[in-house]
């Protein structure tokens, strides 16, 4: 009997040790990040084109992984700026995404949106520094949501949704 529980053990021990390299080998866990990384992360006037528009820090959101990889936006000040209307956020991408159909190397993005239907936000992503179209995707209204947010990126392990206001886009994260 004694022998039996210790083959057990033995084994559970094993299976930990695997699971808990398989999971290593996915990838880095993802979490959110606190303000303190993002403020840090963020710049308080975003380069976007041939201007440094300003952010509104309070709306910044972020996940982070093991790794200190960031993907984080901020929601920009447009008002007087040759961008109003064209973007509305800025996006640092530090490890490879696909947000909807719009696959993100990384690097900086200014993106913006405009209502498509009454439940759908067309969503055009940018290269920051030269205002390249990267590439559109819709956003989707998020089913019993009440909660309004400017900008909140939800880590991987809760929905894997940027949300923008009451709507929201999936993403998938890449390989690094």
């Amino acid at each position: 009997m004694k022998m039996t529980m210790k083959c057990a053990i033995v084994y559970g021990v094993i299976l930990l040790l695997l699971s808990s390299l398989a999971q290593a080998k996915k990838g880095a866990a993802w979490r959110q990040a606190t303000d303190a990384e993002l403020a840090a992360l963020l710049p308080a006037r975003a380069p976007v084109e041939k201007e440094h528009i300003e952010t509104e820090m309070r709306t910044a959101s972020g996940i982070v992984n093991s790794h200190g990889h960031f993907i984080a936006g901020v929601l920009l000040i447009t008002a007087g700026y040759s961008a109003n209307g064209k973007y509305s956020h800025y996006l640092i991408v530090q490890a490879p995404v696909r947000i909807g159909g719009v696959a993100l190397k990384p690097g900086e993005y200014a993106f913006g949106y405009e209502h498509s239907a009454s439940d759908v936000l067309s969503v055009h992503f940018h290269e920051a520094a030269t205002g390249v179209l990267v590439g559109t995707t819709d956003a989707h209204l998020i089913a019993g949501s009440s909660r309004v947010t400017s900008l909140h990126i939800w880590p991987p392990g809760d929905k894997a949704l940027i949300q923008i206001g009451r709507f929201g886009i999936p993403y998938e994260l890449g390989e690094e």
